[in-house]
């Protein structure tokens, strides 16, 4: 008897050991907000995107570019790029990658409807393309551009037996989802989970897991409690309450390395007209907007005080900013030191702007997205309102606050961004640089800043060809940003993981949490 109970139940334990194991559960505090690969510029959709599709160019984990469906890529001339393809490769449905996908997805990407954050501005340099053979392509663009290959490690390719004009919805039912990814999609339940499956046929190393299961946990508590409940065996974003918890249990282990991603506030510039959630401080309308002042953008910066909030609040895990890149990073500006926390300087700017008495306004953030968010708002409100702004905190779930935010319905907000490409220019392109929905920059610009002086120091960094050269002058863009308050920075995040003990893990500076990282220690 004793064997016939022993036989099942070591059955059991095999099964589910992490070492042995061929299927992996693991949990994402973001839910995607679609399948669709070229649909929104967001973190989980693109670590979710990570699995079944590839880019020409990829990212290490330390945000180094490095071969990918493209096995190399040269500037032959100033304005054009050249790219080797990698022959044999196979989409999920059997068909050949070749030169005309590319052609087909780049022509895709700028057409997706309805997109809150559109790739395009990762597709618009691209002026027109060259097949030269089957896996060889010429992408020209508008004048020297030499940042095309660290663009296109955004863009996923998809194959042209999509045809023209692929319908979102039909990514969501799999109808649609076709890459040459390690894991094709099996299901999709928009904020529940995604189920993948290993593709045999991929042309890279083969990941450990045959089976995935990405579950939607956004509440950090519940994350955490489903790991060491042995519900999910890996899990993103630790709430820094649990990382010393988490530490000292031999149940499980946690890997973790310095971000790319900034939180931060936008300001609302779309209007002269004071914005809504903003009056005077007896709560009567105002006829400008406060917030377009350099004086009050400045006093909001400078009484928030950064140290306290990445001490208390994100409890170590975050290091204070007034820039979008940490040190060591291409981009960082080593004499930019974060905004010193000032109450009386902060009032005297007030003061000075026309508002001794302050203003009222209402700080609006998500309470589900991102490390600690809602106590970020509910700290930054209390520092405000300490100068004299009265402030009123309103966190909602993510979902319903990415929608009205990408719609200039807030007035100040809160934001993360995460700078997948390892250097200045996205971030500067992205966020700062005046809404342009022609060429794609400015695209997640939910602040509406605009700066001509700005726009022009980009676009002539974005034609430097020297590496050394090129940095140096975003840099000095990075000052003016920084200097005219385009956004508040807070701090750049600490990614941290933890996962069941017996499992190993490369942490990724771009935060992506992705299947393939993760393997049954030696």
């Amino acid at each position: 008897m004793a064997r016939r109970v022993f036989a099942p139940l070591m059955a059991v334990l095999l099964a589910t050991s992490p070492a042995s194991a061929q299927s992996l559960v693991m949990a994402f505090s973001g839910s995607p907000t679609s399948a669709d690969p070229h649909y929104h510029t967001f973190s989980p959709n693109i670590a979710l995107d990570s699995h079944s599709y590839n880019t020409l160019v990829d990212m290490d984990p330390k945000s180094r570019p490095i071969a990918s469906l493209a096995e190399s890529w040269t500037l032959i001339a100033p304005d054009t790029w050249e790219f080797k393809l990698r022959p044999g490769v196979k989409f999920h449905n059997g068909d050949d990658f070749t030169a005309e996908d590319v052609v087909y997805t780049l022509a895709r990407v700028p057409t997706v409807l309805n997109s809150p954050g559109s790739f395009a501005i990762y597709t618009k340099s691209v002026v027109s393309s060259e097949i030269v053979a089957p896996h060889t392509i010429r992408l020209k663009t508008n004048g020297l551009y030499p940042l095309l290959p660290i663009d296109l490690t955004l863009v996923f390719m998809l194959p042209r037996r999509l045809g023209p004009n692929p319908l979102n919805e039909d990514f969501n039912n799999g109808r649609n989802a076709i890459g040459t990814g390690p894991y094709r999609m099996k299901s999709y339940k928009p904020g529940d989970r995604v189920e993948l499956e290993r593709f045999d046929g991929f042309w890279g190393k083969k990941p450990h897991w045959a089976n995935v299961s990405v579950r939607m946990i956004p509440n950090d508590g519940a994350r955490t409690a489903s790991l060491l409940a042995g519900d999910v065996q890996f899990i993103e974003f630790v709430p820094t309450s649990d990382v010393a918890r988490l530490g000292t249990d031999k149940r499980v282990a946690l890997s973790q390395t310095d971000s790319l991603r900034l939180v931060f506030l936008w300001l609302n510039r779309s209007l002269a007209a004071a914005p809504p959630f903003v009056t005077g401080p007896n709560g009567e309308a105002l006829t400008t907007n406060p917030l377009n002042d350099l004086r009050v953008r400045q006093a909001l910066s400078m009484a928030i005080n950064r140290a306290a909030i990445v001490e208390r609040v994100m409890e170590g895990a975050a290091i204070p900013s007034n820039q979008f890149l940490a040190p060591g990073v291409s981009g960082h500006v080593a004499d930019l030191a974060p905004v010193p926390f000032d109450i009386a300087a902060a009032r005297a700017l007030l003061a000075e702007a026309g508002y001794p008495k302050g203003f009222r306004i209402t700080l609006h953030g998500p309470n589900d997205r991102y490390v600690n968010d809602g106590k970020i708002v509910q700290a930054i409100g209390q520092m405000w309102t300490r100068i004299g702004v009265e402030t009123k905190v309103d966190a909602m779930t993510w979902t319903t606050y990415i929608n009205r935010a990408s719609k200039q319905e807030f007035s100040a907000f809160l934001l993360g961004w995460g700078i997948s490409s390892g250097e200045a220019s996205n971030p500067l392109r992205a966020l700062v640089h005046t809404y342009d929905a022609a060429s794609g920059w400015g695209s997640v610009n939910r602040g509406r800043y605009s700066n001509p002086q700005l726009d022009g120091m980009i676009k002539a960094a974005m034609g430097i060809v020297d590496d050394k050269a090129r940095e140096a002058a975003l840099i000095d863009a990075e000052r003016v940003a920084m200097q005219d308050v385009a956004l508040i920075p807070i701090h750049i995040q600490k990614n941290i993981w933890a996962m069941r003990a017996g499992l190993t893990h490369t942490p990724r500076a771009d935060e992506r949490t992705l299947a393939m990282d993760l393997i049954p220690a030696p």
